[in-house]
């Protein structure tokens, strides 16, 4: 068992129910670097019961890990590091791009740059967030071959013209999706999906160099109860819950039939923990997902039902550039070497989730209105 555990980033959502397991499961002595910054937690997250709570449980730092002296201080003592700490969020990443290298890919250099040259530290093990964004358009099958491709980006005329499924060169016929395994082709369709697996490469690269164990999750679409409510560039189950609760239609993109897996926090926290303590995870990347797809309107017409709101649903064609179509992980290298499965079905984690949600005060404000506005502004929605 790791005697210290830094975790940057947190007091966000998947690190702040990492604490309370650990906490459960005997981890006393835990670190957390986090900056708080508003667009996650809101205007005074250092009032919230849930800040408070978890707070209660670690040694907290508030500061970001581009700190070099904050990140050295967060440092001292610790064993094995887990790497929340991102910006997040497909569409935002396409204009803020600074903003999101800065953070994303010079948070985690410094990271590892104090590991490389700092003389006492005690760091064994690094676990770094991944993501699922760094397949692109992910893994499908032509059927009339068997053979598996990885389909470039959409085009926008494509998608103008109201073609969103993938296509491949020289294959007429519809392609085939299936699950994407670590063996996949990495090419990311968004700025943030770069600096996702420029975090993971890094990571995956230096630390062996340097004696430390490596260990990379690729989280697919997570979801769950503390799920930030008032961040409007990411979570569509947030995003979605907001507009519902607050009787605002919803404008369905595409054609509603995108999908995504959606893997419930817990699932995401119990493998996490696996890749600390297993020492089968040193120097492997691993997905993390439910292996099931889920579009874009079942979630909404889910939502819809479970809320007991009635809302107008519009599928409009519009479109985000950088956003895929499909991704489904694959869960057989995950499964064989560490011996996860996901436990909670979409249907069960959207009822906690919901639940949770009629639970909180939801904001009436015009944050999504104004991320839709900006993206069109920069030519990103069409």
């Amino acid at each position: 068992m790791a005697s210290t555990i830094l975790i940057t980033g947190g007091m966000g959502f998947i690190g702040s129910h990492l604490i309370r397991t650990l906490n459960e499961k005997g981890y006393g002595d835990i670190v957390v670097l986090d900056n708080l910054t508003e667009q996650i937690h809101g205007k005074n997250p250092e009032q919230t019961e849930a800040f408070k709570t978890t707070a209660a449980k670690v040694r907290f730092i508030k500061g970001c890990v581009t700190d070099r002296e904050l990140l050295l201080q967060a440092l001292q003592g610790v064993d094995t590091v887990v790497h929340l700490a991102a910006e997040t969020g497909t569409g935002q990443s396409m204009y803020e791009i600074k903003r999101y290298a800065d953070v994303n890919i010079g948070g985690t250099a410094l990271l590892l740059d104090l590991l490389a040259n700092e003389k006492g530290l005690k760091v064994k093990k690094v676990v770094v967030a991944s993501s699922r964004s760094i397949y692109g358009e992910g893994r499908y099958q032509v059927p009339a071959t068997g053979a598996y491709v990885y389909p470039a980006h959409r085009q926008d005329a494509e998608m103008r013209a109201g073609n969103f499924e993938v296509t491949y060169p020289g294959v007429e016929e519809p392609l085939r999706l299936v699950p994407t395994d670590e063996q996949s082709q990495i090419h990311p369709s968004s700025v943030y999906g770069i600096t996702k697996q420029n975090q993971e490469q890094m990571v995956m690269t230096v630390c062996p160099a340097i004696g430390i164990a490596p260990v990379a999750f690729r989280y697919q679409n997570v979801y769950g109860p503390g799920q930030s409510l008032s961040n409007p560039y990411t979570g569509i189950l947030s995003i979605f819950s907001t507009l519902i609760r607050n009787g605002k239609g919803i404008n369905i993109f595409e054609d509603g039939l995108e999908s995504r897996d959606f893997v419930y926090v817990q699932d995401v926290v119990d493998a996490t923990i696996a890749g600390i303590e297993q020492e089968a995870a040193n120097g492997q990347v691993f997905n993390v997902g439910s292996g099931v797809g889920t579009t874009v309107m079942q979630v909404a017409q889910t939502l819809k039902k479970a809320y007991g709101i009635d809302v107008p649903l519009t599928i409009s064609g519009n479109y985000r550039i950088g956003d895929i179509r499909h991704n489904i992980a694959d869960l057989g290298k995950i499964g064989k070497m560490l011996a996860f499965q996901p436990k909670v079905s979409f249907e069960q984690g959207i009822a906690h989730f919901c639940t949770w949600v009629m639970q909180q005060d939801v904001e009436k404000n015009n944050l999504y209105d104004q991320s839709i506005n900006e993206m069109k502004e920069k030519g990103l929605l069409k």
